[in-house]
């Protein structure tokens, strides 16, 4: 039996694809940043045909740096962020690719929270209309851009794209449509009802069918095969909404296991074997992906692209970074250099909104002229992670229980955050040993699929091991406490500025 399998994780930022043998060992890895566009304040955008440019020569890469012969690949598994909106013409032409960071539907939300979409949509999905929520954003586009919404043949998601460019399938997966309120759950079915409350049931036609992330859906083309080296014919499975995808490449298969991961968006997430959308206190969304497996997710874009924006704008022109250095090592460096205590200053990670206000934004509070940059690298660092920690707790007051966290994403890499985060959370965690945990959940989701593992649970046990373990410092964490109370409080306070802001702007 052919004994490699592609991994393919398409994010908001960065496009990766990695082989991997059958016990999840990397063999070869080949990325491409990702690059959006702003036509307006608001609108984070992707152009399709670009992407599709960019994963035929990613995958042309690997295949290349590999030096493996394709027919020992045995399938094609992909992952791509949840949400947003990808839409497709007659013959598969690009119309619109919306990302995740997207807020240009911050109206409409108003709109429809007023008109109380919500207390129908939830109990339906599990999901209250959101900025970049994909029924949100085709219910903009229907208003907004008749025409394209005339025009548009296929609603998919990011990941979607992928498995059509490699086999001209128009399909999609329960986890990704799910994660994105498109599904009645648990039965992981498209409704009508749901449809209709946002305005969109003449969308139904437009939808693509639905599969299991492991299920084979297609086949490479000769086409494909002829500009990336892939052999034609290679299966290509569903795959998954990549929360999904990185919880399960990083060891999270089980029920009870509980997967953070400090990337784009905050993403905090449990594996239960049911839902239950009646309890008082609400979840921001769940994702099935298999039977008797549901994902409940409270997340927000409030993560690492904080990170990412400061590097980017303050730490890529110094001048160690242009001797070589790493700008993300500088900024670890500098993080392990800064002082630590009470005082040091807050920072709120909104740059794209925040899950209590889709208007708010980003900022330190508490900068003093002794402050220097190691230290607001270091509130960034807090900041994010009190923004995880604040969903944690919406977790457990649903009665969710878990005692420790498996860590992954871009701030998994760090040394110095995941201590921080043991800290502020004040619970062990554990670093997968693969850091493409994405790309290879996807890849695992290709083994279920052509019967190398009979499950999820079977795969992560073959082809996940753990590198790092952390254990929460109490004196950190006694004073992290102080800091997360004064951080909320600081964040309530906010709420008025921030809607006074929106306002203004508007």
């Amino acid at each position: 039996m052919a004994r490699y399998f592609l991994g393919i994780d398409a994010g908001n930022t960065v496009v990766k694809t990695v082989l991997f043998d059958a016990s999840g060992r990397e063999i070869a890895h080949a990325s491409r940043e990702a690059v959006s566009r702003c036509p307006a304040p608001g609108f984070v955008e992707r152009d399709i045909d670009q992407m599709r440019h960019d994963l035929f020569e990613v995958v042309a890469k690997v295949i290349d740096k590999s030096g493996v012969d394709t027919s020992d690949i045995a399938a094609i598994g992909s992952a791509g962020h949840g949400n947003g909106l990808y839409l497709l013409g007659a013959g598969g032409k690009a119309l619109l690719g919306i990302q995740s960071l997207d807020t240009r539907a911050n109206a409409l939300v108003d709109k429809l929270a007023s008109d109380g979409v919500g207390g129908i949509t939830y109990p339906i999905s599990g999901q209250r209309p959101w900025v970049s929520q994909t029924p949100t954003l085709l219910a903009w586009i229907k208003r907004e851009r008749p025409e394209m919404y005339d025009a548009t043949q296929s609603v998919l998601l990011c990941k979607d794209i992928v498995t059509h460019a490699l086999t001209n399938e128009l399909v999609t997966d329960i986890s990704d449509m799910g994660g994105c309120g498109m599904l009645r759950m648990p039965e992981n079915v498209y409704d009508d009802e749901l449809l209709d409350a946002f305005g969109i049931l003449d969308a139904r036609q437009k939808l693509p069918r639905l599969a299991h992330p492991s299920e084979v859906v297609g086949h490479v083309t000769a086409d494909v095969a002829a500009k990336t080296g892939l052999r034609a014919g290679t299966p290509v499975v569903a795959g998954f909404f990549d929360v999904i995808a990185s919880a399960l490449g990083s060891g999270v298969a089980r029920p009870g296991q509980a997967s953070m991961i400090v990337g784009t968006w905050s993403i905090n997430q449990i594996i239960v074997e049911n839902v239950d959308f009646q309890n008082e206190n609400e979840i921001f969304m769940s994702s099935g992906y298999a039977d008797r497996r549901f994902m409940s997710i409270e997340s927000s874009a409030t993560s690492a692209v904080n990170l990412e924006w400061l590097v980017r704008e303050y730490l890529e022109h110094d001048a160690e970074v242009a001797a070589g250095k790493s700008p993300f090592d500088l900024a670890n460096e500098l993080v392990a250099k800064s002082t630590f205590g009470l005082d040091g200053p807050y920072y709120h990670p909104y740059l794209y909104g925040a899950p209590c206000n889709g208007t708010a934004r980003a900022g330190f509070f508490g900068v003093g002229g002794w402050h220097g940059r190691a230290d607001m690298l270091r509130a960034i660092y807090e900041g994010v992670t009190f923004a995880h920690l604040q969903h944690l707790n919406k977790l457990r007051a649903t009665g969710a229980r878990f005692d420790k966290i498996i860590l992954s994403g871009g701030g998994a890499r760090s040394p110095i955050w995941p201590q921080i985060i043991a800290d502020i959370l004040e619970l062990p965690l554990s670093v997968a040993k693969c850091q493409e945990t994405g790309a290879l959940g996807a890849a695992m989701a290709a083994a279920v699929g052509v019967g190398m593992y009979h499950d999820y649970e079977q795969a992560a046990d073959n082809m996940v091991s753990m590198d790092r373990h952390y254990s929460p410092n109490p004196d950190a964490s006694e004073i992290y406490r102080k800091r997360f109370a004064m951080w909320h409080d600081l964040e309530k306070a906010m709420l008025p500025f921030w809607t006074r802001f929106a306002a203004v702007n508007s």
